[in-house]
């Protein structure tokens, strides 16, 4: 009988091992445009002890993260991005790529630059310092890698090579998926009350009792916000449609059903009241919100 139960419970803790190795993980890579040094805090955790200009995290488990950037030099504020998202519509695990951008205001933003699947034993990139997720102490690759590593004190040695920080800032972008551009192929364009189709650089008042996109060219633009992986890119895309063609109330709430968080539902709602031709009948955009509070916020940001 003990040995049935040693057999059991050693059969039980190589099947929790064998899972937690084939555990789906994702991998973040954020870098900084303009080569300011800074961390990375997920989910209230650091992960780099060192600032870094481009940095890798691997082995994330979680399809989503709360994001923050904090930068070495103190003047910056920092960045806090909510909902970070490393896993596709489909919750596959991905190989994300963000950026630090600095904006024509002067501050700083975190934007999507570019995803890959993730996948196991794939060749790092030599010129950002790699880190495994929750261990910011110690770096597995990249630049500042070192062999020499102290088990009993818990000490890493640390080659730290500052000088990379002014002339790598763009070159792991020819390791990513590169996001096409999608401007090349958009054809949208605003349509006035005779049906007819004016350049987008044409400035427009408003949108209020215009005539909204006709049902065709709707639904080819909504596929293509639906089609992506990542609501960040369906913001991007949804953003460029609204900007370019005055939407119906109902074509709002069919696009914000296509996004999968909360935030950026709000984020669009906000951004194509605008863009609608029936404001009147903006409460119909509330029934795709899940929050009461985000229907608040839509609320009093639409009276200011």
């Amino acid at each position: 009988m003990k040995n049935k139960f040693f057999l059991l419970l050693s059969f039980l803790v190589l099947s929790q091992v064998a899972f937690s190795q084939y555990m789906p993980t994702g991998n973040l890579t954020i870098f900084s445009e303009v080569g300011n040094p800074f961390y990375v805090i997920l989910n209230g955790e650091q992960q780099n002890e060192i600032a870094q200009t481009n940095i890798r995290i691997e082995e994330l488990p979680q399809p989503y993260y709360n994001c923050k950037i904090i930068f070495e030099n103190k003047s910056i504020a920092p960045i806090v991005k909510n909902y970070l998202q490393l896993a596709d519509a489909n919750g596959i695990m991905q190989d994300v790529t963000y950026k630090i951008k600095q904006e024509k205001n002067g501050k700083q933003s975190l934007k999507y630059f570019s995803f890959i699947p993730a996948v196991q034993n794939m060749v790092r990139p030599s010129q950002c310092n790699v880190y495994q997720y929750g261990n910011p102490r110690v770096i597995i690759a990249g630049p500042g890698y070192s062999n020499s590593l102290s088990i009993l004190d818990r000490t890493v040695d640390v080659i730290t090579e500052r000088s990379y920080r002014n002339n790598n800032n763009n070159q792991y972008r020819n390791n990513q998926y590169q996001k096409p551009n999608r401007q090349d192929n958009n054809h949208y364009r605003r349509q006035d009350y005779s049906n007819h189709y004016y350049d987008n650089h044409v400035q427009y008042k408003s949108c209020d009792r215009a005539y909204p996109m006709n049902g065709n060219d709707f639904e080819v633009a909504r596929s293509t916000v639906r089609n992506e992986g990542f609501d960040e890119t369906r913001l991007d895309i949804a953003k460029q449609i609204a900007s370019s063609n005055c939407l119906s109330s109902n074509q709002i709430v069919s696009i914000m059903q296509t996004f999968g968080f909360e935030a950026t539902k709000l984020e669009f709602a906000k951004y194509a009241y605008d863009h609608c031709t029936d404001p009147n009948n903006y409460f119909k955009v509330n029934n795709a919100f899940s929050f009461s509070s985000s229907k608040q916020e839509l609320n009093n940001y639409i009276r200011r």
